[in-house]
């Protein structure tokens, strides 16, 4: 009796070990391949389903949860190299009830990579129209909200189409022309002065330059292992050479201060959210878009970076929330 109660445990472990070993053997060898799982599971986890849009030819990819109800769909614009999965953190903390749309961006992940015409902040926004009304979101008018470089398309976007929109929210978006320079402009100032844009700090080919690209993006700080920074890295480099194209494209003449130009034209209600601790883009930049937009609503996060929605996911989702209601129950009340 004491041996097969010695070969069930055996049996047991063994039958344990080898999901044990699997997911070892996986975070060891291939880091990015368990990144990839970790986005599967979250979508599955949270409700959310990947979908593709076709429109003249060109592609597009997002995930979606629920179904347009009484209160607005929202449209989630990720920033620069990112993707859809970037607000998982965020809509893990959305009700279930609302009709969230998250997109990859032009050239993004699973959206047609194309030309450089279609990276500059115009091109963005006209793509990120193009898929609007290509899934018919604006049948009623949504909530729109951008970070960091979609901050900067969706206040473009508010500027150009604001029958699309009931309300916007921009996460320290890029496009404005800051009072103080971030240590992110700084260094961008020092490799112009080198002739030398291949080292651009939000673009890392090695782990030690995720590492730094991290520190430079969050006020809180991850303690990542070794082995998911080579991941993050593996995911990245085949695309460098595209992020470098659209880097360049919206830090040129004709996108680097899209914003800035077109925040007189937003007339729909606007809400900012800022990190403090901004190192990319200054926080400085609240204050231009409250002084330039009317009735402009900011809320500034103590403690945080750049990255505000990884690091504050709860707040940001909370802020979105409160903002969206009271401007629903506002503009009932001007009906009624």
């Amino acid at each position: 009796m004491d041996l097969d109660l010695v070969n069930m445990f055996l049996i047991a472990g063994g039958t344990l070990a080898i999901p044990i070993l699997a997911f070892v053997a996986s975070f060891l060898l291939w880091p990015a391949a368990l990144i990839k799982v970790y986005y599967w599971y979250w979508r599955r986890t949270l409700g959310l389903q990947v979908k593709h849009a076709e429109s003249d030819g060109y592609r597009f990819c997002y995930s979606y949860r629920g179904k347009p109800g009484t209160r607005p769909s929202i449209l989630m614009l990720h920033g620069f190299s990112a993707h859809k999965d970037m607000w998982l953190t965020v809509v893990k903390y959305l009700p279930k009830h609302l009709h969230l749309v998250c997109v990859d961006m032009p050239g993004h992940e699973g959206t047609s990579r194309t030309c450089a015409e279609d990276y500059s902040i115009e091109g963005q926004v006209r793509r990120i129209h193009q898929f609007v009304e290509c899934i018919r979101l604006n049948k009623k008018p949504f909530h729109l909200v951008g970070t960091s470089m979609g901050g900067n398309v969706a206040g473009v976007y508010a500027a150009r189409y604001p029958s699309d929109l009931c309300s916007a929210s921009l996460i320290c978006p890029a496009g404005l022309q800051i009072p103080n320079e971030s240590k992110f402009v700084k260094q961008l100032h020092e490799l112009q002065a080198t002739q030398n844009m291949s080292g651009i700090p939000l673009i890392p080919s090695t782990p030690e330059e995720m590492e730094d690209m991290l520190k430079l993006c969050s006020y809180v700080r991850f303690k990542v292992p070794q082995q998911i920074l080579q991941g993050l890295v593996d995911v990245r480099i085949p695309h460098n050479d595209f992020y470098r194209e659209v880097f360049l494209e919206i830090v040129g003449e004709k996108s680097r201060h899209s914003l800035q130009e077109n925040m007189h034209l937003i007339t729909v209600p606007l809400q900012v959210i800022w990190g403090k601790q901004d190192q990319v883009v200054d926080v400085s930049g609240a204050t231009v878009l409250a002084s330039g937009v009317r009735g402009c609503r900011v809320d500034l996060l103590e403690n945080c970076g750049h990255s505000v929605v990884m690091e504050r996911p709860r707040k940001t989702a909370k802020l979105i929330l409160e903002f969206l209601i009271a401007e629903q129950d506002s503009s009932s009340k001007k009906i009624s």
